[in-house]
């Protein structure tokens, strides 16, 4: 795997030219080919005690580096794309994520690159897709009965190699203070991968020990009082973190364990919503809960931001790691819900306010994926992309700024090559048993294409008319059905991307038979 991360100057995978590697005659016809058909292009430009601010070569004169701003990235787990106000919930309370919104520019056609938690934030952190890291479920057990399901599943890998360097990384040699708040989950502690500080920041992927203490092995909360509630305290963390760096530039990941399971809200705003009128879309009581206490957090943050000063100096993005929890919400219209490669399950809320560069109140419709962070951040903080190893996101600056395209038109590409057993409600999946079953995916402008390894099944929707993925066109329009999948096929092949085809041996085509139909 390390031959991935060789650096020469060459051509980089989807982001147009850079000093990059290349790792393979492959890759180079891949890249020469989406770089002449597709015209992709990229904008490239606990706290250690006593530890001296990290510091490095800062890119653009001194006046564009007063001008950088702080930046705040706050990434919530399993937070669906409808589960806020501004995105259309009639049940769930987040007036001031509307507030921030409205302040910013709404991307509504934003995704995770992954369906669950772990994936997507190797993703993120990496700007890379699920290939290139390896982190390709949460875990590398085969999960669901082994029973079910034709092939042996690819492992990869549950830590994220610390021969990559994160936009962390990058952002600190810029000159910036960095912290990782709440949520990690790709490894043991944050700080090896370019975090000046963690906060309860650990390889465990749901809240520890639930909302409320005793959480024993969480940094910083050992300690916690018996009435504290995780979210709550995460945010105190977030303005404590701002407060000691007020006087330099910062970075502060923000990521929130909600509103992962257990549901557990405070026992107040859990008794308010059970009182609230039922919405159409949404009505879970202790999701709204839980919820509005991050809301309420974020709003406590603004609060600060304006009391320092640091409000039009700082940029704050805004997403979520994957779609909704789909036995407490819905991302209606879309189909699917977490852990499940259709739109529920990847499309994710995403908002920017950066003061003095964002023009508030705007929407952008262009897809963007969220391995396009890494650059976006980058070019944000005047840091350079990493010279030797690939980034697959482009910066998302240019079009932050409505000064064009980013880079039109490009595909982006999802990968799967495993299996994530089915919640208790399956009315979002192609079959009872499993959320999602070994699989690719690619769209391309409104056209999105599946490929599932187990039956060769390609589906094909266009999302402009069929944003619920009901009417598959992969038999109406094969032409359409060719291209893209000859395209999804080079990618896999210029990306190392493994696809499983070692049959399972435990498989028991009766078992399986007899299941779906108790489940159906």
């Amino acid at each position: 795997m390390l031959d991935r991360y060789v650096s020469i100057q060459g051509v980089s995978m989807l982001g147009g030219l850079g000093r990059r590697r290349i790792r393979s005659i492959a890759e180079l016809v891949f890249a020469v080919f989406l770089f002449a058909a597709f015209g992709c292009t990229s904008a490239v430009g606990g706290e250690i005690a006593g530890a001296d601010q990290a510091t490095g070569t800062i890119s653009g004169s001194a006046t564009q580096a007063d001008q950088r701003p702080n930046v705040l990235l706050i990434y919530l787990d399993d937070f669906g794309w409808r589960d806020c106000g501004f995105m259309g919930s009639d049940f769930y309370e987040t007036p001031h994520l509307d507030a921030l919104a409205a302040r910013g520019m709404v991307f509504t056609n934003a995704y995770s690159s992954a369906a669950n938690c772990a994936p997507a934030r190797a993703c993120l952190l990496s700007g890379q897709y699920t290939p290139r890291h390896e982190i390709y479920n949460v875990g590398t057990e085969r999960r669901g009965n082994p029973k079910y399901g034709k092939l042996e599943h690819v492992p990869g890998v549950d830590t994220l190699p610390t021969n990559i360097r994160t936009w962390a990384h990058q952002i600190r040699d810029a000159g910036y203070r960095t912290g990782s708040i709440g949520k990690w989950h790709v490894s043991n502690d944050p700080l090896p991968y370019g975090f000046d500080f963690n906060f309860a920041g650990t390889h465990s992927g749901s809240p520890p020990r639930g909302y409320f203490p005793p959480h024993p092995k969480a940094p910083g909360l050992e300690d916690a009082p018996d009435d504290e509630y995780l979210t709550d305290r995460l945010t105190d963390e977030a303005i404590g973190f701002i407060d000691r760096n007020q006087d330099t530039r910062w970075m502060l990941y923000l990521t929130h364990f909600a509103v992962h399971t257990p549901l557990q809200g405070k026992d107040d705003l859990v008794a308010k919503y059970k009182q609230k009128p039922k919405g159409e879309l949404h009505n879970h009581a202790i999701m709204a809960a839980m919820i509005q206490s991050v809301d309420e957090g974020i709003g406590r943050i603004i609060a600060r931001l304006n009391q320092l000063g640091l409000d039009e100096k700082t940029a704050i993005v805004f997403t979520s790691d994957n779609g909704g929890y789909g036995p407490a919400t819905s991302m209606a219209p879309l189909k699917g819900y977490k852990g499940t490669y259709f739109e529920g399950g990847i499309r994710e809320p995403f908002f920017v306010v950066w003061p003095s560069v964002v023009e508030g109140g705007t929407k952008c419709d262009t897809p963007i994926i969220q391995v396009d962070l890494y650059p976006t951040l980058c070019e944000m903080t005047g840091a350079d992309l990493p010279q030797d190893q690939p980034v697959d996101g482009i910066s998302l600056v240019p079009l932050i700024k409505g000064a064009g395209p980013a880079a039109e038109p490009r595909s982006i590409f999802w990968h799967f090559p495993a299996y994530l057993q089915a919640y208790s409600k399956s009315d979002g999946q192609r079959d009872p048993l499993y959320r999602s079953r070994p699989c690719s995916v690619i769209r391309r402008g409104d056209w999105k294409l599946h490929e599932y390894f187990e039956d060769g099944k390609l589906m094909l929707f266009n999302l402009k008319d069929d944003i619920g993925e009901s009417n598959d066109q992969s038999e109406s329009n094969p032409a359409k059905t060719k291209q893209l999948h000859d395209e999804l096929v080079a990618w896999r092949k210029a990306t190392g991307a493994p696809v499983p085809s070692k049959p399972n041996p435990r498989y028991d085509a009766d078992a399986e038979a007899k299941a779906i139909k108790r489940a159906m």
